[in-house]
């Protein structure tokens, strides 16, 4: 395999203290040893790779899923839980320019069902994954923000000036905020975990600590070869997004664009400190920064605090974006300056150069399919993906907007590509600063 940042990231180091995992333990999952045939393998196991699975299997088509590290070990199980509107990094005038209005409209309505495609598996399921918050709330960081905010307010989302903000639970020195309907934040490896078992439960293999080193090409399909065994299917899904390798297949290389995501979580806030801060409400919420902050009140009383921004990956750059994130989660509610951070981890969001998500086959492969790029919103983009990825598989229509199926094309520079991303990321602080 041949991945596109250090060694460091795609160990245990970024991932070390992740409050998720406290949560909910792994169930102990089989390594793949000798040969396996299969209709379709999945190589990934996170959201997308799990709901293909699941949907695949739902059909009666057997499934084997393959992942390097445990289900979840990736993006999936570390993100901020945050199911919500989202996946690309466009904004709707730029989508309507590059795709036209309909194609816009299509691709708004992708991400609302989205959400609800994963409401519907969580109850269908009996999936217990700790749901709360009634849509999103964005929050401005400037006056100039909430004028944007005011302008771009949609009718179906409800506009609060920086007078009510207190009045709602949303404490900080905000100048108004906006609340879309749609989404609700969720524990995603409970969700995950979830996905897996009932993917099991209709008959789906799901394999841990089985990397998927080559994909060959045979006369009835592929096969996947590992570390400990070989897996023949007629099929293959690629949904390994953010944790992709540049030659598995070669056509992933120069096509995602990893971009570090950091969280941490606090010890339990008691009610006197919740009103000091007056923070009450449990409303995912989120800033209007192009280096956005996330943030949420969990049902236990633990406040989550995420931020993008992390540019390398060593243990020396691990521990300046964790005392950045720190730093900001400080700035940015003052009164909680003395509450203990009792975790805190990073994680790999995942871009393309289109800036949509891309699902659909893998060129010149016959048989091989790909989904990836959710921009930082995977849980519902990467659920529904994985879902559309089934379809396809079965030869269904999956009814995909255009923003979606065409397929992105290569950054810049190849595997030096990472090196677009200071500059990029130093323009929008500086448009973050402006804005003030």
């Amino acid at each position: 395999m041949k991945r596109l940042f250090p060694d460091y990231t795609y160990g245990a180091g970024p991932r070390q203290n992740c409050w998720w995992d406290d949560t909910i333990s792994a169930p102990d999952w089989p390594v793949l040893s000798g040969d396996k045939s299969v209709d379709v393998a999945i190589i990934g196991g996170g959201f997308t790779g799990l709901s293909a699975a699941l949907h695949l299997a739902e059909a009666g088509t057997t499934v084997a899923v393959l992942e390097a590290g445990t289900p979840g070990w990736g993006a999936s199980g570390r993100n901020g839980g945050f199911c919500c509107l989202g996946g690309s990094k466009l904004s709707q005038a730029a989508m309507v320019r590059r795709y036209g209005a309909e194609a816009a409209a299509s691709y708004e309505q992708v991400e609302i069902d989205a959400v609800q495609l994963v409401e519907d598996l969580l109850e269908q399921h009996g999936i217990d994954a700790d749901t709360h918050s009634k849509g999103e709330t964005q929050l401005a960081h400037s006056a100039r923000a909430m004028e944007h905010l005011r302008r771009s307010a949609g009718t179906s989302g409800t506009l609060h000036e920086a007078r009510d903000l207190p009045g709602l639970g949303l404490g900080g020195a905000f100048h108004g905020a906006y609340t879309n309907p749609v989404g609700f934040a969720l524990n995603p490896r409970k969700y995950l975990f979830g996905l897996a078992k009932a993917a099991q439960s209709l008959g789906a293999s799901v394999y841990q600590k089985t990397t998927a080193e080559q994909i060959a090409k045979t006369q009835s399909g592929f096969e996947v070869r590992t570390g400990s065994g070989r897996l023949r299917a007629g099929k293959v899904l690629i949904c390994t997004n953010g944790y992709s390798s540049e030659d598995v297949p070669q056509w992933m290389s120069g096509r995602y664009m990893p971009a570090q995501s950091t969280v941490l979580v606090t010890r339990p806030l008691s009610d006197a400190e919740l009103q000091a801060q007056g923070w009450t409400s449990d409303q995912m919420s989120y800033d209007t920064r192009n280096l956005l902050h996330y943030f949420r009140l969990m049902p236990d009383r633990r406040f989550l605090f995420g931020m993008r921004g992390g540019l390398r990956s060593s243990p020396g750059s691990e521990a300046a974006i964790r005392k950045t994130a720190q730093r900001d989660f400080h700035t940015m509610f003052p009164q909680w300056k003395a509450v203990e951070v009792t975790h805190m981890w990073s994680g790999m969001v995942c871009m393309s150069r289109k800036l949509t998500p891309y699902v659909g086959h893998v060129p010149n492969n016959p048989g091989m399919f790909a989904a990836f790029a959710y921009h930082g919103n995977g849980v519902a983009m990467g659920t529904y993906c994985g879902r559309a990825l089934a379809q396809m598989v079965r030869g269904r229509e999956a009814e995909l907007p255009l923003p979606i199926t065409q397929a992105p094309p290569r950054f810049p520079l190849g595997g030096w590509r990472r090196v677009l991303m200071p500059p990029a990321y130093a323009a929008m602080a500086i448009a973050d600063r402006l804005s003030l």
